[in-house]
């Protein structure tokens, strides 16, 4: 009997999940999106496509079969307009796992999920969509999750995929280690101006100075990472396309609403719980915020 899961946002996260999913034959994967669309269509880093039709359900609705899974791959704002599609996929057997950005995954879905049905996952994936169903992965797919039970058949999910999914012991550390590495596109997206912004020395410092401020927020939040984390990532960055382009500085040039609030904004509220200033976080979501689509 395969396992019945539904992803909700066949965006580049999503998207590009399903496709691999659908490499494994005891996996029956349908999507959930605003608008139909025929196929899909993903790219992988080697140049060759995954291509597959899925079932698209654009309409809320009890199905007649419970799914084991729900994978959430909305942009993290959106969790409002999922409700609708949680209250009506969710069963007694239904697991449900938050593939968004910051670390506010549990506290986002409090009220839509129970606590015991509920998994946060700290994804890596470098993808992109160039039309409804159109994907291009550009690098390896990583995810983690807490070492529980429920981690557990996450992961026994992606086995024989390309995918490298792992628990891990130190959970919280992996959610503020990816969010410190996001923080700093704030910059990017205030400025306008892609990758090779950091090769500037003053925009370097001010990086980093924003990653120290995730940092110190961090291990006050119990968390442990090393101050030197930020050096390590500036390099990184120095080493990467300079023509890359974050999906903060993507959304803000396609006039979409930006994540801000749960990356930066979610420093912000943690520095305010532990009496940390914040003020380059800060900053950044007052300036981003203002520049945030009229709706």
């Amino acid at each position: 009997m395969s396992t019945r899961i539904a992803i909700i946002g066949p965006g580049a996260i999503g998207g590009t999940l399903a496709a691999l999913l659908q490499t494994r034959a005891d996996l029956s994967v349908s999507l959930i999106a605003r608008t139909p669309f025929a196929a899909l269509s993903v790219e992988q880093p080697d140049g060759s496509v995954l291509s597959s039709s899925p079932p698209v359900l654009t309409t809320p609705s009890t199905p007649a079969e419970a799914f084991d899974w729900v994978f959430v791959a909305t942009k993290a704002y959106d969790a409002s307009s999922v409700a609708p599609w949680l209250n009506a996929l969710l069963s007694p057997i239904t697991k449900i796992a938050i593939l968004q950005n910051g670390v506010e995954h549990r506290q986002r879905f409090a009220e839509l999920v129970p606590a015991a049905q509920l998994l946060p996952v700290m994804v890596d994936l470098p993808a992109e969509r160039t039309a409804p169903g159109v994907l291009r992965q550009r690098g390896p797919a990583l995810l983690r999750v807490p070492a529980d039970p429920l981690g557990e058949a996450f992961v026994a999910l992606f086995a024989d995929t390309a995918v490298d999914v792992k628990t891990s012991d130190d959970f919280l550390s992996v959610l503020w280690r990816k969010l410190t590495i996001n923080a700093p596109g704030a910059v990017n997206a205030l400025l306008d101006q892609p990758n090779h912004i950091v090769q500037q020395p003053a925009i370097a410092e001010l990086m980093r100075g924003i990653m120290l401020e995730v940092i110190t927020v961090a291990n006050a939040e119990g968390a442990q990472l090393d101050p030197t984390l930020a050096d390590k990532i500036l390099a990184s960055m120095r080493r990467a396309a300079p023509d890359g382009i974050n999906s903060l500085h993507a959304d803000r040039r396609a006039g979409r609403t930006m994540e801000v609030d749960a990356r930066n904004g979610a420093v912000v509220r943690a520095g305010q719980r532990h009496g940390i200033p914040t003020p380059l976080n800060t900053m950044a979501v007052t300036l981003l915020t203002a520049l945030q689509p009229k709706t």
